[in-house]
C-alpha cells in the first residue's frame, strides 16, 4: 500500500519519518484531518490513518470494547455511529419506534417490576416470576419455577419485590421466602432463604452475587463463597424497620449495605455493623439511592422546624460526612436517581408534583419541571433527557435543555418502574390494589380483569427495526376505518398520503 511506501512525510521544509508525523496528527480533531487530508497526498494517507480514527472514535466513547483490527475503516465506523446515535435521538424526540406490551394473564395482578439491560422481571399475585428479553425481541418468556413443590395444595404467597442483574434474578415473597434464579442456568433456584416476617426491602447488587433482604429488625446479606455454595454472609440487628435498602456497587471485598430505617440511615459494613451514616430524630428519609462512593436521599422535616424545608441530602461513603443539601420543597422527594445519572448529575421526584435535576458542584437545580398532578413515583435522566413516572399513571420525557415535553404515555396505574438506555424503554405501571373486588382467591376464574392487572411497556427506538415493526400498533390500521390517527402528527385522515 501507499502507507508503506511513504518513510519520509514532507512537513513544510523537512521531512520527518511516518511514525514522528502521525504523533503529531495524534494532537488534531476530525475536522483538522479533514483539512489536513486536502494538503496533499502523503498528508491525506497521514490523516486517515487507522490509529487516529480508531483513538478519536473510543474518545467520542463509541465501540469501546473492540480492537483496532475489528474495522478496516475506522473513520467511516465513526461516521456510522454518529449517524445512528442522530438517529435514534430524532426517533425519541418525535416517538418513532415500536411498542409492546408485556402482559401475562395468568399472573393475576402485577406486584414488581425490575429490569437490568433490557431484561425484565415481573411478580404476580399468583405467586409466578416471569422473564421477558426486550432485546432479542423475543416475548415468548419463560416462566421461572416457583419454590413450591408439585405436592403443595392452596395459593401460593404474593411476590413483594424483584431484582434483576446481568446474571441473577431475585424474588421475595409475602410468606418472608426469598428465591434466587441464576439467569444462566436453568428455571430451578439455585437458593433459597427464609425470614420469619414479611420482607421490606430487597436489594441485588448491581453486579456480582449478592442479595441484601430487610425484615422485621434484621438485615441478611447472602452471596456464595467461593466454592460457589451461597451462604448468609452478614446479619445485622437495626433499632427500626427498614424502608429503603441498597447494595453499594463496585465494592472490593465484603458487601456494603446502605439500609434506610425509618429516620436512621446505616452503612452495614462487616467490619463495622453498627456505623450510623445520618440520623436526625422525627425527620423520616423518603427515598434513597447509592453510588460506587455516595448515597443520596430524601428527608422530610415537620412543621415545628419551619426553617428547614425537605431536602435531598449527599453523602460520601468513604469518609461519613454530609457534601450536599440540596432543594428546599414542601413536598416530600420521593424518588432519587443517583447511580443511573450522568457524573456530577442527580435527577429527583417529588410530591410536591416537580421533576428536579440537580447539579452536585452546585446545590441549586439547574431545572424543574411540572410533571405529575399527583406526584412523581420515577425518575431517570441522561445528559439530554429525562423520564419520568407519576402516581397518576403518566410517563412523560423531557428535553433537559429546552425545559420541554416531549411527549407523555397514559396507563392506568401508578408508574412504579422506569428505565432506559440509548435505544430502548421499559415502564411498568403497578396497581395499589392486589385483591380487586369481585377477584378473590377462590375464585373460578384464573384471571383477573385486565383493567386491574397492571402492565409493563416495552419501547425500541433503534433504526434496526424493521419499518413495519416501526410503526406504533395504533398506527398499523388497514385504512378500512373511517377515521385514523397519527401520534407524530395529532389528527390524521385516511388517504393523507395517496
Amino acid at each position: 500500500s501507499l502507507q508503506n511506501e511513504i518513510n519520509e512525510v514532507p512537513f513544510f521544509d523537512i521531512q520527518l519519518p511516518y511514525e514522528l508525523a502521525l504523533k503529531i496528527f495524534h494532537y488534531l480533531g476530525k475536522t483538522e484531518l479533514g483539512r489536513c487530508a486536502q494538503v496533499s497526498r502523503t498528508w491525506k494517507v497521514l490523516a486517515e490513518d487507522e490509529v487516529l480514527w480508531y483513538r478519536l472514535c473510543q474518545q467520542e466513547g463509541y465501540l469501546l470494547d473492540t480492537s483496532i483490527s475489528d474495522h478496516s475503516c475506522w473513520k467511516l465506523a465513526l461516521k456510522n455511529c454518529r449517524a445512528r446515535e442522530r438517529t435514534l435521538k430524532t426517533n425519541w424526540k418525535n416517538r418513532i419506534g415500536a411498542v409492546s406490551q408485556l402482559r401475562y394473564e395468568l399472573g393475576k395482578i402485577l406486584c414488581d417490576v425490575h429490569s437490568c439491560d433490557g431484561v425484565v422481571i415481573a411478580g404476580y399475585t399468583s405467586g409466578e416470576v416471569r422473564l421477558w428479553d426486550t432485546r432479542t425481541w423475543d416475548y415468548t418468556a419463560p416462566i421461572l419455577e416457583p419454590m413450591h413443590g408439585p405436592g403443595d395444595a392452596g395459593p401460593q404467597p404474593h411476590v413483594s419485590f424483584v431484582r434483576i442483574n446481568s446474571s441473577l434474578a431475585v424474588a421475595a415473597y409475602e410468606d418472608g421466602t426469598v428465591s434466587v434464579w441464576s439467569l444462566m442456568f436453568g428455571r430451578e433456584p439455585i437458593h433459597r432463604y427464609q425470614h420469619n416476617q414479611r420482607i421490606q426491602a430487597l436489594a441485588l447488587g448491581s453486579e456480582g452475587a449478592t442479595v441484601a433482604t430487610a425484615s422485621g429488625f434484621e438485615v441478611k446479606v447472602e452471596s456464595p463463597n467461593d466454592r460457589g455454595f451461597w451462604q448468609t454472609t452478614e446479619t445485622f440487628e437495626i433499632q427500626k424497620l427498614v424502608n429503603f435498602l441498597n447494595l453499594v456497587p463496585d465494592v472490593t471485598g465484603s458487601p456494603v449495605t446502605v439500609a434506610a430505617a425509618e429516620d436512621v440511615v446505616y452503612l452495614l459494613k462487616a467490619e463495622d455493623p453498627g456505623k450510623i451514616l445520618h440520623s436526625v430524630y422525627g425527620q423520616p428519609v423518603t427515598c434513597l439511592d447509592v453510588s460506587a462512593h455516595e448515597a443520596a436521599f430524601g428527608v422530610k422535616t415537620f412543621g415545628w422546624l419551619l426553617n428547614e424545608p425537605n431536602q435531598i441530602l449527599l453523602y460520601n461513603l468513604e469518609t461519613s460526612q454530609c457534601l450536599k443539601k440540596m432543594g428546599n420543597s414542601l413536598g416530600d422527594f420521593t424518588c432519587v436517581n443517583l447511580q443511573n445519572s450522568p457524573p456530577n448529575m442527580l435527577v429527583t421526584g417529588n410530591k410536591d408534583r416537580r421533576v428536579r435535576v440537580f447539579d452536585l458542584r452546585k446545590s441549586e437545580s439547574v431545572c424543574s419541571f411540572y410533571a405529575h398532578q399527583l406526584g412523581v413515583s420515577a425518575v431517570q435522566m441522561d445528559d439530554w433527557k429525562i423520564v419520568s413516572g407519576g402516581e397518576e399513571g403518566l410517563v412523560c420525557v423531557w428535553d433537559q435543555r429546552m425545559g420541554t415535553k416531549l411527549w407523555e404515555m397514559h396507563a392506568r396505574h401508578p408508574v412504579r418502574h422506569v428505565w432506559f438506555n440509548s435505544h430502548s424503554l421499559i415502564t411498568a405501571n403497578i396497581p395499589e390494589e392486589k385483591t380487586p373486588r369481585g377477584a378473590s382467591i377462590m375464585d373460578d376464574d384464573l384471571t383477573a380483569h385486565r383493567k386491574h392487572q397492571g402492565i409493563i411497556y416495552a419501547y425500541e427506538f433503534s433504526v434496526d427495526q424493521l419499518a413495519v415493526e416501526s410503526i406504533f400498533p395504533i398506527c398499523r390500521s388497514s385504512y378500512d376505518e373511517v377515521t385514523g390517527y397519527n401520534y407524530n402528527i395529532g389528527l390524521a385522515v385516511p388517504y393523507d398520503n395517496i
